[in-house]
């Protein structure tokens, strides 16, 4: 796979302004050092997530719920061309520069004081990649003189953060065989830790740490069971143990992908990877807990081996996945200080657990209703099945008995990420309440093809909305405040110390709330759906807001009746960038 690279209008020029007029940054870029120091640098944007922890949350308060009304655009930028799809990316923002990736697996480069095109680099994808739900991509990682993304044909690809071209591109998968990749990196102690994409395929889920500075393997861990993870290049271990929650050779094509990407937490030294569905969703051809799939991973960099697991959706049978990012955070329960992370699952429910040995501390409903179980279990950790609501078996080549699930397979929380405020001790979660009628059909492996055995549709169960921007308190399970969307909510959030909560809607707004309360304190139109995830950063001592507008996903794709609903938003490809007006 090779790429091209554009150059924005004002060139070489442009770019040399750029590096002269910001701040005095290292030559050789960002360490792992300052990755892992990110939430404390509000000059800057290095990671996904705003740190390791990926907690989306800015000491900033320059803007704040008294003045945050007199927000006003100080520049937007194109991504130009004909690919304008479900622009779903995370900007960063170092040395004078905001990189974002755009669909079809684009790279860009601005200048974060004009919004003029520096360079862009086009991946030049072949015929027949799969993608499941869009061809989005959620943003790149930098390191040194590089800024590294992966694209839709399950490569990684590292450029020169100046000039944009390529420094190495490595093949992590096959993507003919269904694999894919588009979630943002996550860079730990000069190593590229990356998931794959695919659950829908048959593909088989795995974690894989590269050299950052050559893009060489280190270790591979696989997520289902049976199969071996490596290091430099060596066997280092199976994956559970063969056929202890898999029947046959079903782990083999299990599933299970690492979609999302992961968190990372200095403090214990784990990393926290979320995983997909087991493959096929017709969960009657595959009994057992089907082990590592829809669950929670904690992994030693070093080693590469799981430390603990939790799994949020035993024997998934709705498409819940597990992806959801797990976030580590500092709380008491009962009056002991904990080292704790939460997770707001696809299937409903909003789980804190010990982020050092992955017992549960609790479970609540985040959504309307969940009707595939009847609350979680807190001594067993399992979800309290209702069995009458799992989809039925298909007898012979006719499809098994249909049921009503809420939520639906597109989740109480898709991949959308939540923030964490220091300040109130509340996540701010971007929710669905929406159900589904799905029934399971034959099905049988075939490399590159759908792995389904399931039909869906998928349906509204509330008049006055879909979408649900909640504050969750960790400690107590209650929601404090809800904020209620007509269309679903499918952006991610941020969170500041000026005590605003900040998200998009497809109907073209960004808005922000009051962190405390839930007050819409202000809206701005970007002309398309955001459903990408907004930043903060100060520069020239003003803080700065932006986001990436431009509708798709999977709604559009796979919402049924819902897609339909909204089916006349207006596609796009624009970084917006906000802040107050000079006095």
């Amino acid at each position: 796979m090779k790429g091209t690279l554009k150059f924005g209008m004002v060139g070489a020029a442009a770019l040399a302004l750029a590096i002269t007029s910001a701040p005095v940054a290292a030559e050789d870029g960002p360490t792992s050092a300052d990755l892992m120091n990110d939430a404390s640098t509000p000059g800057d944007v290095l990671t996904y997530g705003m740190g390791p922890q990926a907690q989306r949350f800015s000491t900033l308060d320059q803007v704040n719920t008294s003045n945050v009304k007199d927000l006003v655009p100080a520049y937007a930028a194109s991504l130009g061309g004909e690919k304008q799809r479900g622009q779903e990316s995370q900007p960063l923002v170092y040395d004078g520069v905001i990189y974002v990736t755009g669909s079809y697996s684009r790279l860009f480069a601005f200048d974060s004081h004009t919004g003029e095109k520096l360079w862009e680099y086009d991946a030049r994808l072949p015929d027949g990649i799969m993608p499941c739900c869009d061809v989005v991509n959620r943003g790149a990682a930098i390191h040194g003189d590089k800024i590294i993304f992966a694209t839709l044909d399950a490569h990684l690809v590292a450029l020169d953060r100046k000039t944009g071209k390529v420094v190495w591109n490595k093949k992590m998968a096959d993507y003919q065989a269904g694999y894919s990749a588009t979630a943002a990196p996550l860079i730990v102690k000069d190593m590229v830790i990356y998931g794959n994409s695919g659950g829908e395929f048959g593909i088989v889920g795995e974690i894989q740490a590269r050299n950052v500075d050559t893009g060489e393997l280190i270790w591979t861990r696989p997520t289902v069971e049976g199969n071996m993870g490596t290091l430099n290049g060596q066997p280092n271990g199976i994956t559970g143990k063969t056929n202890a929650s898999w029947p046959g050779d079903m782990w083999k094509t299990g599933g299970g992908a690492t979609w999302l990407g992961g968190t990372y937490d200095p403090e214990t030294n784990l990393i926290y990877m979320g995983t997909g569905n087991p493959g096929p969703w017709n969960s009657h051809d595959r009994p057992g807990d089907n082990l590592y799939t829809s669950s929670t991973l904690a992994i030693n960099p070093d080693t590469g081996k799981i430390v603990w697991h939790y799994q949020t959706t035993p024997h998934d049978g709705w498409d819940f996945d597990g992806v959801n990012e797990f976030i580590p955070f500092d709380a008491k329960v009962n009056g002991k200080p904990m080292k704790l992370g939460a997770k707001a699952d696809r299937n409903g429910y909003f789980y804190v657990l010990d982020r050092t040995n992955g017992k549960l501390v609790s479970a609540s409903k985040f959504v309307m209703e969940t009707t595939w179980a009847n609350g979680i279990n807190l001594k067993t950790g399992r979800p309290n099945f209702i069995d009458a609501n799992r989809p039925g078996a298909p007898n012979g080549s006719e499809k098994g008995t249909s049921v009503f699930s809420s939520p639906s397979f597109l989740g109480g929380k898709n991949w959308m990420p939540m923030a964490y405020s220091k300040q109130t001790g509340l996540f701010y979660i971007p929710s669905n309440d929406w159900g589904m009628d799905i029934w399971n059909e034959p099905i049988a492996y075939k490399k590159g093809a759908a792995y389904l055995g399931a039909g869906f549709t998928i349906r509204p169960i509330a008049e006055d909305h879909i979408g649900a921007l909640r504050a969750m308190d960790p400690a107590t399970g209650k929601i404090v405040w809800e904020y209620k969307n007509k269309a679903p909510l499918w952006g991610g959030v941020l969170t500041t110390a000026g005590d605003l909560v900040f998200t998009g809607t497809p109907e073209g707004y960004l808005k922000a709330f009051d962190a405390k309360t839930g007050q819409e304190l202000w809206k701005f139109n970007t002309g398309s759906g955001v459903v990408g995830s907004p930043i903060t950063w100060t520069q020239d001592g003003e803080q700065y807001v932006a986001v990436m507008s431009g509708w798709g996903g999977a709604v559009p794709l796979w919402g049924g009746e819902v897609a339909k609903t909204f089916k006349e938003i207006s596609q796009g490809g624009m970084l917006w960038v906000f802040k107050l007006p000079k006095r």
